[in-house]
């Protein structure tokens, strides 16, 4: 299980780090100014797994319910923000596509790693 998650979390982190890049580079920001940002972003996360690790601990019985209502949020913001927003710049095709294969990536990890 906790294989699983390492592996998902690593794989979510490289479109996350671009995130916060990517826009700070189209907006003028230097590119290596543009990508410690993207780093101090991630940053946080060692600190706030910790805290989540202690919060776990307390609220457990909820959080299959917490876990699925996070990632239903997740797969609602791209296909309510980012894809429509990459259709008007031509990339609608690609998002959706890559949005898929992220899917399928994920559910083949939890089957087949489980």
């Amino acid at each position: 299980m906790l294989r699983n998650l390492a592996v998902g979390i690593g794989i979510q982190n490289f479109p996350e780090g671009l995130a916060v890049s990517l826009p700070l580079r189209g907006a003028g920001v230097s590119t290596w100014k543009a990508f410690w940002y993207g780093q101090l972003s991630g940053m946080v996360e060692p600190i706030a797994g910790v805290l989540g690790a202690l919060a776990i601990s307390l609220a457990e019985p909820l959080l299959p319910y917490a876990l699925a209502f996070a990632a239903g949020a997740m797969v609602y913001v791209v296909m309510d923000d980012i894809i429509p927003e990459a259709q008007t710049g031509g990339n609608g095709k690609l998002a959706s596509w890559t949005c898929i294969l992220g899917f399928v990536v994920m559910m083949s990890l939890d089957v087949g790693l489980s």
